[in-house]
């Protein structure tokens, strides 16, 4: 019998192996969770196919859909793999090789061997008009039109996808480059237009030229991705419109994302981080690291505060784009890692992956290489019999047999032995990212927590606070798909920007308000488009500043409704103390940029998880505890028959629908109010 007409939200997380639904029944505030194989060829399939059968496994009909939320890497893949529009170019003239000069930076200051990506847009499609704007935006040559009416033939003739426009100064003029757009519009209606006053509107041609020329070269292809998603929920009968969780971690239309989908390149870990500072909140732990380990990668991040660390500008695949993200750090380290013995005899472990087309070889989709899951599934951390709660079967006589095949053999050890170097490898690479991103901040990870979260998060967990001395553990409700749960939390909202680069005196101090005042009428009016409530419309400022003779700034957080020049001065003093451990409160400040962020609410029903799996709550398996305690028989319980305030010791293993949580010799667990498992960890 079909439940009665309700309400229902609904979080879809894309990853490289698995796609991960969450719904939400906002009448009673219950979860329920499933996962459906990728498809990377083409994501919308298996999007509609999860949300489909989850709707059809708990009996809801697609009209009882209200909120559809997705995290996509559609954009991110498009761009490591160079698989984007054919794109060109049109700026100044004289500015036609900014993005092959780049800057002097060298990430890698003694690796010869390495080499900056090809540019997005080749320099036989990068074309200069004759214009000229000063840096105050005033005209110094006006655009020639008869020149411009010649490059959009030449355009027509090269077959160009999409066009970036990108002139000198527009950030503080956009005249020039809104004529070149309509005119390219009105000649090449079919064409993919954007220009950088509106993907970017701030100083720094470079970074300026880099991130439109990107939101040119992945835009053909998001718009019709949104497009083929849009169209195949439709034939599913839902009416709601899809909404995409953009990099800062907020949530955008599909008309934003057509307009701004060089904001997506993080989506995934963007909502991911979201939801880990709702956990950090839920726990007390303020400040945590989060980390993050899927079929193909793991993504270690910051919560500092309770909110997550965020940046404005980042590489992707090697291309700067300047748009504010929540600050991941990516490695090649998942569940579907290969394991392989390199030129000298070595053990590696990714950061080529199985991913969604064959899998892990324990999946018996044909693979014969071993990967980190068929490890954790030889050692009997994972289930050796079913995965996903008994609906997906497991060979592990296949996994042990590859791992002694193209490890063990090679080096003449067990393949037990075996296993747990795949393991240890992978832990260690997990824990130089974390490494990496904390030591970078001045924070000792023995101060902090470590939330774990993914597929394969909540297996390697304690051994990776164990290898960075995190003295406590954090695994949220149903870790697996603790992403598309962050969808699910997120709000919408928007980033806008311009540059005034003014002194912050009494004298220029009309110019940063008048620039504050437009930005917030912006972000109001980008908020009533989207149809946010004004009730529920949130505009925060930020002034990137810095002092004079410096080349780079700091954030400010402002309220503009009273902020003088003096007071923000202050702000900036002591910001920058806060951040250097100085201030230099005699030097003048400059205020270059203007940050705005615009909120728009959402709703955010309680969610709890009521007990679903119909599993005995315990029974035991011999799990390979280490090389000097071999083989121990271990207790195996299911996640859902823990109740708050219930307690485990460790070696054990409790097992979830999404997820499976591995506990070694001397951990403690207990669970808290909220469903978290918090665990103590021991010297294992």
């Amino acid at each position: 019998m079909a439940k009665p007409e309700q309400s229902v939200r609904v979080g879809v997380d894309v990853g490289g192996t698995f796609t991960d639904v969450v719904l939400l029944n906002e009448s009673d505030g219950s979860l329920a969770f499933h996962k459906t194989p990728s498809t990377p060829a083409d994501p919308a399939i298996a999007i509609v196919q999860g949300v489909t059968e989850i709707l059809a496994r708990e009996r809801i009909p697609a009209s009882a859909v209200l909120f559809l939320g997705h995290g996509t890497t559609v954009a991110t893949n498009m761009i490591i793999e160079r698989r984007g529009a054919r794109t060109a170019l049109i700026t100044t003239r004289g500015f036609r090789d900014v993005l092959e000069i780049g800057r002097q930076t060298r990430p890698h200051l003694y690796d010869y061997s390495q080499r900056r990506p090809p540019p997005l847009a080749r320099r036989s499609l990068r074309f200069e008009v004759n214009e000229r704007l000063a840096p105050d935006g005033s005209v110094d040559q006006p655009l020639d039109s008869d020149e411009l009416a010649d490059i959009v033939r030449q355009l027509q003739a090269a077959n160009v996808e999409a066009v970036a426009v990108c002139l000198l100064h527009a950030y503080r003029n956009a005249a020039h480059e809104i004529e070149v757009e309509q005119a390219i519009v009105e000649a090449l209606p079919d064409i993919y237009v954007c220009r950088s006053s509106e993907v970017l509107a701030e100083f720094r041609e470079f970074e300026r030229t880099s991130t439109t020329v990107m939101n040119a070269f992945v835009g053909p292809r998001v718009a019709h991705y949104m497009g083929r998603l849009d169209e195949q929920s439709s034939s599913q009968g839902i009416a709601a419109n899809w909404l995409t969780i953009q990099s800062n971690g907020g949530l955008m239309s599909s008309a934003a994302v057509r307009r701004w989908p060089v904001r997506t390149c993080l989506s995934g870990p963007a909502a991911g981080v979201v939801a880990a500072a709702r956990v950090s909140n839920q726990t007390g732990e303020n400040s945590l690291i989060a980390f993050d380990v899927g079929g193909t990668s793991t993504d270690v991040s910051l919560v500092l505060d309770g909110n997550p660390v965020s940046t404005s500008e980042r590489l992707v695949a090697g291309y700067p784009v300047r748009t504010p993200s929540v600050d991941v750090q990516v490695i090649g380290a998942g569940g579907g890692s290969i394991a392989r013995l390199d030129a000298g005899g070595s053990l590696k472990v990714g950061p080529e992956s199985a991913c969604a087309f064959r899998g892990p070889v324990a999946y018996g989709n044909g693979a014969t290489e071993p990967t980190l899951t068929d490890a954790s599934i030889v050692l009997g951390r994972l289930n050796p019999t079913a995965l996903l709660a008994g609906a997906m079967p497991i060979d592990a006589v296949a996994a042990r047999k590859a791992i002694e095949n193209e490890v063990a053999r090679g080096l003449n050890i067990s393949v037990d032995v075996a296993a747990l170097g795949i393991v240890d490898i992978a832990v260690a690479n997990i824990a130089r990212a974390i490494q990496s991103v904390t030591s970078a901040r001045g924070l000792d990870p023995r101060s902090l927590a470590l939330l774990a979260y993914g597929g394969a998060g909540p297996v390697l967990a304690v051994s990776v606070a164990r290898e960075v001395q995190c003295p406590r553990v954090v695994i949220p409700v149903a870790p697996g798909t603790l992403c598309a749960n962050g969808i699910l939390q997120g709000d919408m909202a928007a980033d806008f920007v311009k540059t005034v680069a003014v002194v912050a005196d009494d004298v220029e101090w009309g110019n940063v308000r008048r620039a504050m005042d437009d930005l917030s009428r912006q972000g109001d009016q980008w908020l009533a488009q989207e149809g946010v409530e004004a009730n529920k419309r949130i505009v925060e400022l930020v002034i990137e500043a810095r002092y004079d003779g410096q080349s780079f700034e700091i954030p400010v957080e402002v309220d503009a409704s009273d902020l003088t020049a003096d007071a923000f001065m202050g702000a900036f003093h002591a910001a920058y103390k806060d951040v250097f451990g100085y201030a230099l409160n005699s030097r003048a400040v400059m205020a270059i940029n203007v940050r705005a962020r615009a909120i728009g609410m959402t709703s955010k029903p309680q969610m709890f998880v009521s007990a679903s799996n119909g599993h005995s709550p315990e029974s035991h398996r011999p799990v390979f505890i280490s090389q000097d305690k071999g083989w121990e028989d271990t207790t195996v319980i299911q996640r859902d028959s823990l109740n708050c305030g219930d307690t485990v010791s460790g070696p054990a293993v409790i097992e979830e629908l999404t997820s499976t949580v591995y506990l070694g010799l001397d951990d403690k667990l207990i669970v808290d109010e909220a469903g978290n498992l918090i665990i103590e960890v021991g010297e294992g």
